[in-house]
């Protein structure tokens, strides 16, 4: 049995969380800034946004499977890596065509997934949602802190010192990853099915394998088409959210920051309170997946209908933020649930690749919305998803 101590792992992963998304939300809170230098207009901003999806839904699932077959410690290594050069290219970057290859990079920059991966390796699947939920919440702390920051940045210095703030971030996570985490993170689990895990395939791109968790895999097909309904309209209000505050709002970098921080705010409840009440109360998991569906469903249609300024924005978004949170907890926990050990790596990889889908198309399609129909209509978007998903939730009625 391999000698760690999880709480120190289960802290330090923590810890790297926060400063991935410290880190992340540095740059993606000044980028639009940095963008209006070279006159990039709202569609230009959603295809470089789409841009950074497509990369990362090319690597998500190698990246989850390249953990499950060489450890959490090098992928997590990785990660960071890759978020280094990505912000690095983007401090230095001089013109659009620089910061469209500054995105390159992120392919492998799946540092949440990476920490999901560890915590999974290390709880039982009853106590995972509650574990899952508050890494959430140190994701939280960092999107708090780092709008802030980057708005800081931009007012007092400039968009490409923001840039390589964060770059100096992640260098750190990666001196914490190669010192502190073990390279094997499943421990005894790996151990005890040691005969079945030396049958299976040992490589990285492996069709079979990812066959075998989706198309064989009806719960996990069912989970998946969830989140990519349900999380399409929230991927185009996120792509679309700097430029909004823009151009709609008419925020400065730095009043952008601090709604981009409210946002994170209304998670660190989310993730801190609410996720573990609910499952420690014995609510049925697609119990909570209705209702959070439910409640998305209505708050789209309010924000479509009543909101006009950015106030209440702020205030259409605590019933999004909280049912949002709660729904993608819940959905990671309940995928990790229909593999077996060995495999949650590469379901948590999968996961991430509808994520990175979802992200791929919603920046055109928030970009074209926003152009041509205004800010109304992300509200209406998000509705008839919501509602579509609630219908056949209900009619199908999952156990």
């Amino acid at each position: 049995m391999v000698n760690f101590d999880k709480n120190r792992i289960i802290l330090l992963s923590h810890l790297n969380v926060t400063l991935y998304a410290l880190c992340f939300w540095i740059q993606i809170g000044t980028l639009p800034y940095l963008t209006q230098k070279f006159d990039v207009d709202p569609i230009t901003f959603g295809n470089l946004q789409t841009t950074f999806a497509v990369v990362q839904l090319m690597g998500g699932p190698l990246f989850g499977r390249f953990g499950d077959l060489f450890g959490c410690k090098y992928a997590l290594a990785l990660a960071f890596l890759s978020a280094f050069l990505s912000y690095f290219l983007l401090g230095v970057a001089n013109t659009v065509f620089i910061i469209f290859l500054s995105r390159l990079p992120s392919v492998f920059m799946h540092a949440m997934q990476g920490a999901q991966m560890v915590i999974t390796d290390l709880t039982e699947p009853s106590e995972r949602p509650d574990k899952l939920g508050k890494l959430g919440l140190s994701y939280a702390i960092g999107m708090v802190l780092g709008p802030v920051i980057g708005g800081w940045c931009t007012t007092y210095a400039n968009e490409q010192v923001a840039a390589f703030v964060a770059a100096c971030g992640s260098l750190l996570s990666i001196a914490l990853v190669v010192l502190f985490i073990p390279s094997n993170t499943k421990g005894f689990i790996l151990k005890e099915n040691t005969e079945k895990t030396s049958k299976k395939s040992k490589k990285l791109l492996d069709f079979d394998v990812f066959t075998s968790l989706i198309w064989k895999n009806p719960s996990a097909r069912k989970l998946l088409f969830v989140k990519m309904l349900s999380g399409l309209p929230v991927g185009i209000l996120h792509g679309m959210f700097s430029m909004i505050a823009l151009n709609h709002f008419h925020l400065s970098a730095e009043a952008n920051g601090y709604v981009l921080s409210y946002a994170g705010f209304l998670s660190i409840i989310s993730q801190g309170l609410v996720i573990g009440r609910l499952t420690k109360r014995g609510f049925n998991e697609w119990s909570l997946i209705n209702g959070c569906v439910a409640v998305l469903c209505v708050s789209n249609a309010l924000m479509s209908i009543l909101v006009t300024g950015v106030i209440g924005f702020c205030i259409s978004l605590i019933p999004m933020v909280v049912a949002g949170a709660v729904f993608s907890t819940v959905i990671q926990a309940m995928l990790t649930k229909t593999v077996q050990s060995e495999d949650t790596g590469s379901m948590l990889g999968v996961s991430m690749a509808v994520h990175s889908l979802i992200r791929s198309v919603s920046p055109t399609i928030g970009g074209f919305l926003f152009q041509y129909y205004g800010f109304w209509s992300f509200g209406a978007i998000g509705f008839l998803c919501n509602g579509l998903l609630l219908a056949y939730l209900l009619v199908n009625n999952p156990r």
